[in-house]
This record gives C-alpha cells, structure tokens and sequence, in this order.
C-alpha cells in the first residue's frame, strides 16, 4: 500500500504551517521524502513526523531546510514560532481544556497520569513512544509534561481524582530506582487536599468496557463536561451531553471498583518499598 501523506492545515499551528511548506517546497522541487533525507543527512522517519506536524526539528535542520530550498531563514523563522508549541495539533485542544478545567478526573490504564509523573520516568516513557526521537526533542516534551503539572500546585488549582491501574505499580519503566522516586511521587501528590489518588488492583477483575485504555473527565469554567478517551492510537475528545454521561457513569465505576483513598496509599507504599529492595535475579 502506498504511502499516504497526512492532511495539513496551515491555518491551525505553527507547527502544521512549518511541515505543510517542507512538503510544499518537496513537492515543488520534485523529490521525495527519501531523498530529502538523503539530502539533508537526515533520518527520514524523523523527517516524516516533522512534515506531518507531529514533530519539531533539532539538529540544525531548519537550517538545512533554508539551504536546500534557498529560502534566506523562511524555516528557521517558522521553527522559532512552532518550538514554542510542545504538543501537536491533535493535542492542543485537550492540553487546553485542561488547562482551564476547575476539575480533572481521570483513570489511567498503562502508565502514571502525566500530571503526576516524575521527570525521570516521562522521559523514559516518551523514549518508548518516540524510539527514533532526537534527544533534544525528548527534553522538549518532557518539559512540556512537566510545565503542565504546574496547575496542581497554584493558589486555586483544579480538584483532582486519580484512578490507575495496580499495573502501574508493577510493570517496570526505567530503573527500580524510577520506579521508587515514582512511587514517592503518587504519594506526595495523594498527600495534597486538592487530589485523589485510588488504585484500581487486579483483584478487581477486567469485565469493563474501557478498561485498556484511558478516561479523563473535565469541567470547565462554565460547569459543563468534556470526556477524552484514549488508546494506543487514537484519541477523541467528547462533548455530547449523552455520551458524555455515559462516560461519567463509567468513571462511576471505575471508582467503585477501585481501593480506597487509604489502601491505595498503602498499596503504592508497598510497591515503593518492593522496588527499593528490588535485585536482578540470579543466572
């Protein structure tokens, strides 16, 4: 099956301008994306996620870009603007929403909620999401994750409840060592009045419908309700009064289902305590 390039609209983003001109420049200049990257030296599967507004350049490619197509700076002005987007345009509307919301309730089925996430392990979760990733972009998004987390500690922050699943104790990303500090992390945050942290354990079972992928339910200043689901590729954003009760009622659930405040606590302190005393098994 041929490749199919993904739609852009110029008008939506910095970052979707910048990649629709490298592939308008492309195709006027008659290549390809493969040799672009050949003539860039760059990897083509980075070059791919740029142009499709689903990345930002490092390395001095902006640079190149104005060289190649002899623009006199066009990129390099068009990346100053879009670096100062950290999330593409298929995120920025939730990123938005959340960042206004007056409350954020969420449940989380792979990985630590990125609001409560330590530095160490969000860079070693997005390294798995982005293998082919620059480093530079890597620290990009990390920053991004964790300027978001500033509204949990403001004056007037947004009420929070937390529903992960026991598999994000377990399951190892990065070291023992990130994982402990991530342990510490959940109960530093669970200690705050503003949030709720709740474990959802296996004993639970796994006869619910969104139990694989996640749920975040958000209020907005003017005390409406938009639901987001997510999975490993997709994300929808949901605002149709129906729907969007059919989603709280599963939240419903999600938190009958789940421990208490309490033994949520003890379970996480549990799970720090088993990856400070963590060994590699014997061979």
């Amino acid at each position: 099956m041929p490749f199919q390039s993904r739609e852009l609209q110029p008008d939506r983003s910095a970052r979707d301008l910048l990649g629709f001109e490298i592939r308008r420049h492309r195709e006027k200049a008659g290549m390809s994306l493969r040799q672009l990257a050949e003539v860039l030296n760059y990897s083509k599967s980075n070059l791919a996620r740029i142009e499709a507004a689903e990345s930002l350049p490092y390395d001095g490619l902006a640079s190149a870009l104005d060289a190649c197509f002899g623009m006199d700076g066009l990129f390099a002005r068009l990346y100053e603007l879009a670096r100062k987007e950290p999330f593409p345009g298929k995120y920025r509307r939730v990123i938005e929403i959340e960042s206004r919301a007056l409350a954020i309730e969420s449940y989380v089925s792979a990985t630590v909620h990125g609001l409560l996430q330590t530095p160490e392990f969000a860079e070693r979760w997005l390294r798995c999401g982005h293998p082919d990733a620059p480093d530079g972009e890597i620290a990009s998004l990390v920053k991004a994750r964790l300027d978001r987390q500033k509204r949990l500690s403001v004056s007037r922050p947004p009420r929070c409840w937390f529903i992960l699943d026991e598999t994000v104790l377990r399951r190892r990303v990065g070291s023992p060592e990130v994982m402990r500090h991530q342990m510490e992390r959940l109960l530093e945050r669970a200690a705050q009045p503003n949030i709720t942290v709740q474990i959802l354990p296996f004993a639970a079972g796994g006869e619910h419908p969104d139990l694989g992928g996640s749920l975040t339910l958000f209020t907005p200043p003017d005390h409406s309700q938009v639901a987001y689901v997510e999975g490993s590729r997709f994300g929808t954003i949901i605002e149709g009064r129906d729907e969007v009760v059919k989603r709280q009622q599963s939240y419903d659930l999600f938190r009958a289902m789940a421990l208490s405040p309490y033994d949520s606590e003890a379970m996480i302190r549990a799970a720090m305590e088993d990856w400070k005393a963590w060994r590699p098994p014997l061979t």
